[in-house]
Order: C-alpha cells, then sequence, then structure tokens
C-alpha cells in the first residue's frame, strides 16, 4: 500500500514536493520520484527537497508489504510506473514471462505489471489494448500510473478497491486532498476505467466492467462448491502467516476469520461502544471460534477527538460515512499500534449475496450498488485504514468470487425474508456455528453505536447530523463542502 501521485506541467517539482508532504500518512518507509530530469529515492523525508525539477513526473511514498522492504517505485526503463495496491498472482504472472525470456530487477510485485505491459506493447498491441490485457489477467486491488515519458496513463482495478484521482490539469494522486494542497480539483477514475493524460487534455474509457464477468446461471450445489474453493483461496492468499480480521462477529468477518486460522495465526480487532451490540457478539463469537479479540471500547470524548481525523480520512461531508468511518478508525488504529498491518474485511458480501433489506423489494439494485461501490465504500474504508498504516484487504471481492456470484442465480442468495441464504450455507458447511451463520447483523454505524454518539455530539452544538458533518469538513479542509 502506498500513495503515488505524478502529473505533468511547467516547473513541477513545488507540486511533487506538496503532494508528498499532504500524502506521505500512506506510506513512511520510504519516498521516490522520476522526473524526465532525474530519480531520487530515499528513506529519508527530510531530502524531499532534492527531488528533480521537470516537466513530469511520477512519485510514490511506500507502505512496504509485497517483496523486498528495500525497493521504492517508480520502476523505470522505456516506461515509468507506480501503483498502489496488491497483486495476488504476481508470481504465477512472473513465471509465465521468465518462460518468455522477460528478466526482473526485484520480486516487487509492482515490476510484474510493468513488464507485463511492455510485453505486451512489444508484441504489438496498443497502449490501451495493453491495459485492457493486464487488467484481465491481473487478481488483486490496484491502481495504476505509467508513463512512455510523454503521456501518462492511470487505470484501477474493476472493482475499484484503492482510490485514484486526476485533476483536469494533468495531474494524478491517491487521495483527493493531496491534490486539494497543491490548488487541483479531484474527479475519480471509474474503476476499470482508462484516462490517458496528455499536454492535449485528458481522454478516459471505460475497458472493463465487472458485469461484463457475469455468466450463465450455476446449479446450486457447483455453486456451493465452487464458492468454498473460491472463499478459500482469496482468504488465503491475502492472509499470509499473521493477519488481523476486521470483526464485527457477523457472518462475513467470522467466516473469513474461520477461513484464515486454517493458514496462520489470526488476530480479531473490534470497535464500539460499551453495550453496543457489535461488541458483545465479538466477544461471544470470538471465544466460540477460539480466537484472540482485541477491542477498542469507545465513549462520547474518544469519538469526538476522532471526529475530525476521520473526516480528514474519508475526504466526505456525507454523515453516515463518518459513523462508519469511526469505528474502522479505532479498530484499525489499534491493529496499527499492535504491528498488524493488514486487516482482512468483509466488505461486498451483502452486494453479491442479497445481504440488503432493500433487495428483498428490489434485487435490481445489487448491481446498481456494486457498481457504486468502489466511490461510497470501499475508498472510504481504505482512506481510514491508511492513515493508520493499515491496509484493508477484500476476499469476498476478489475477481473469481464476483464472477461465480454474478452467475448465482437470485433464488440461491434471496428466499422468503432469507438473505444471503447460500453464503450462510456454505459457512454452516465450512464449520461456521449456525447462530453466526444465520445472525442477523445492524450496520455497522448502528451496531456500533457510533452514529447515536455522533448525532449526540451534534445536538449538544445545536445542529442537525448533517449540518455537523458539512462543518466538520469545512473546518478540517477550510473549502466548502459540496
Amino acid at each position: 500500500m502506498c500513495l503515488i501521485a505524478g502529473g505533468m506541467g511547467i516547473n513541477i517539482k513545488p507540486k511533487l514536493i506538496g503532494m508528498i508532504e499532504s500524502g506521505k500518512h500512506r506510506g513512511g518507509d520510504s519516498f521516490g520520484v522520476w522526473t524526465e530530469e532525474g530519480v531520487l529515492k530515499s528513506d529519508d523525508f527530510s531530502e524531499v527537497s532534492d527531488i528533480p525539477n521537470g516537466r513530469l513526473g511520477l512519485l510514490q511514498c511506500r507502505l512496504a508489504m509485497t517483496g523486498s522492504k528495500t525497493f521504492t517505485q517508480p520502476f523505470f526503463n522505456d516506461y515509468v510506473l507506480v501503483h498502489n495496491g496488491e497483486i495476488y498472482n504476481h508470481v504465477q504472472i512472473r513465471v509465465f514471462l521468465e518462460e518468455r525470456g522477460i528478466s526482473f530487477e526485484s520480486n516487487v510485485d509492482t515490476e510484474v505489471i510493468l513488464r507485463l505491459l511492455e510485453f505486451l506493447v512489444e508484441r504489438g498491441e496498443s497502449i490501451e489494448k495493453a491495459v485492457r490485457q493486464t487488467m484481465e489477467c491481473l487478481r488483486g486491488d490496484y491502481a495504476v500510473a505509467f508513463s512512455d515519458k510523454e503521456d501518462i496513463y492511470l487505470f484501477r482495478d474493476p472493482v475499484g478497491i484503492r482510490p485514484l484521482y486526476y485533476s483536469p490539469n494533468g495531474f494524478f494522486a491517491s487521495e483527493k486532498k493531496v491534490l486539494w494542497s497543491i490548488g487541483e480539483d479531484a474527479v475519480p477514475v471509474e474503476p476499470g476505467e482508462f484516462v490517458k493524460i496528455s499536454r492535449g487534455g485528458i481522454k478516459k474509457r471505460r475497458l472493463l466492467s465487472i458485469l461484463e464477468l457475469k455468466g450463465k446461471d450455476i446449479p446450486y450445489e457447483r455453486a456451493k462448491e465452487g464458492l468454498k474453493k473460491a472463499l478459500d483461496y482469496a482468504t488465503k492468499s491475502r492472509a499470509g502467516n499473521k493477519v488481523g480480521i476486521l470483526f464485527s462477529g457477523g457472518l462475513d468477518s467470522s467466516l473469513l476469520a474461520l477461513i484464515a486460522s486454517k493458514y496462520g495465526d489470526v488476530v480479531l480487532y473490534t470497535a464500539g461502544a460499551e453495550g453496543s451490540q457489535d461488541l458483545e457478539w465479538a466477544r461471544s463469537v470470538s471465544a466460540e471460534l477460539d480466537l484472540p479479540l482485541r477491542e477498542y471500547v469507545f465513549d462520547m470524548q474518544d469519538v469526538e477527538e476522532a471526529i475530525p481525523r476521520v473526516m480528514f480520512a474519508i475526504e466526505d461531508p456525507n454523515p453516515m460515512n463518518l459513523a462508519i468511518g469511526v469505528p474502522i478508525y479505532f479498530a484499525t488504529k489499534l491493529a496499527g499500534d499492535d504491528g498488524i498491518r493488514i486487516l482482512l474485511s468483509g466488505q461486498g458480501a451483502d452486494e453479491l449475496f442479497g445481504g440488503y433489506a432493500k433487495y428483498l423489494k428490489n434485487p435490481g439494485l445489487m448491481e446498481k450498488d456494486l457498481l457504486e461501490l468502489s466511490e461510497k465504500n470501499l475508498v472510504r474504508d481504505d482512506k481510514v485504514a491508511m492513515l493508520n498504516g493499515v491496509e484493508g484487504r477484500l476476499p469476498v471481492l476478489d475477481l473469481n468470487i464476483v464472477k461465480l456470484a454474478l452467475s448465482i442465480p437470485l433464488r440461491y442468495k434471496i428466499e422468503g425474508g432469507l438473505r444471503k441464504r447460500i453464503l450462510r450455507e456454505v459457512a454452516l458447511e465450512m464449520g461456521l456455528p449456525r447462530r453466526v451463520a444465520y445472525r442477523e447483523k445492524k450496520a455497522c454505524q448502528y451496531g456500533s453505536n457510533s452514529q447515536r454518539m455522533i448525532e449526540r455530539i451534534a445536538k449538544r452544538r445545536d445542529m442537525r447530523l448533517g449540518e455537523f458533518a458539512r462543518n466538520i469538513y469545512e473546518k478540517v479542509f477550510k473549502k466548502p463542502a459540496p
């Protein structure tokens, strides 16, 4: 995980420095900058003023996860590339390329993206087609920027797990605030979208939509067996030898905890007010699963002090996102303080398997919500976790699971009043206790009591919740709320 940023223009050094300073919370291990006038990589952020000037530049601030802890992006040769995220099948792609004579200078997953793009272009593909084929090959969470030293190209994974924004003036960054810090507007790169930044302006095109993954209806028993295997693989590939779980004691997080515990050490992390439903369930279920639980029990003062920090992370005056961000902030802070850098989350299960009550009346909303999941939920969680130096990983949104879920008939997901039917039965067969597999869970902001606390804080200031959130936004960012 990291910050990636850059852009083009006259005398861009001051803007590159500004972006590093405002975004280094996403990666404090080291930074690297490439411009056409030179390269600087360092683990000493006091050397930022020494970066080269130029008209085109790409940079990274790294939170080291995969590969050598000493290698910092950008990668550069004929192309220059920076990447935020993780590629879980990078070893298989590396072997494929090495068998075709491609050599590597590191064991970092990012280099695989660059070498694959180079291989495809050298084979005769246009840059746009090479990006599309790369998206089809990669299994992971990624936001990528690369340059042929004339133009800059941006793309994101088809689900949109990692954030990426660009400005109409030709700059880009992992977070809005990084662009705001240099006086630029921020426009999201949509999931599966390809954006070309050139001196002639911005061009963009959606190359891959997750709805394209939908296949023919799958029979029930085959769907269940496929789902078991896909969940196991996706969780194992993201967990490693030691991992944290963002835990509420509900179906999704409990299933991930159960699977991950087969492959390494698991620690559960939860946050809530004393007496809240999520906290009580987390305690009960962690004992039943015999897994260690770390809990952050917050009170009104804790929430009031955290609100500006959470708003800084989410960059959004939506009060619901603020309320959801609070327990995520405390749980990831606890994990970060423990030295845990990876937390698994069950995000995406409701949209894929029919978890929300609104789907009973209008199941067509499931695909709509899936397409909107990135900017509504995923980037919020990413930014809050990164504030605490923690990377959130989402096994349920692995493309193999997405493809499978889209091909499962609706009647296997929603039956009568039962939502997430097939996922509950799979969880039961994989060993989850029945009361957990069939638990009806409240939304995070209600189950943790964070929303109630924020409402009380707003009331003390004689404000309604929406007005309060906008007020906090304007104080934090010193600009009017949108």
